[in-house]
């Protein structure tokens, strides 16, 4: 008998913005990691003040790939925002050469 593993996913249109609380919500955060993550420069919220945070669906994905980056290869977030900013940037070189 063959094991199954269900992945659930959820996309999210990067003209979408989120509030702390959703973001904590479709990552499966505490929001004190959300507000780690964020002074530690993985993701940037459109506001400046913490009491009306909003996020961009390319914030959450950074912070669900800074989140997978901690469980799977055992990064801190330091090198989760590191690496996150080197895969960007890599895509972007990718799309200017066609």
């Amino acid at each position: 008998m063959s094991q199954r593993e269900i992945v659930t996913g959820v996309v999210l249109d990067e003209q979408l913005t989120l509030t702390l609380t959703e973001v904590c919500d479709v990552c499966g955060l505490e929001e004190s990691v959300v507000i780690e993550m964020v002074q530690e420069g993985v993701a940037e919220p459109l506001a400046s003040s913490s009491d009306d945070w909003q996020f961009s669906g390319i914030a959450v994905t950074r912070l669900r790939t800074a989140q997978r980056l901690q469980r799977d290869l055992h990064v801190n977030l330091a090198g989760a925002a590191l690496a996150i900013e080197l895969l960007e940037e890599l895509k972007t070189l990718k799309a200017r050469r066609g």
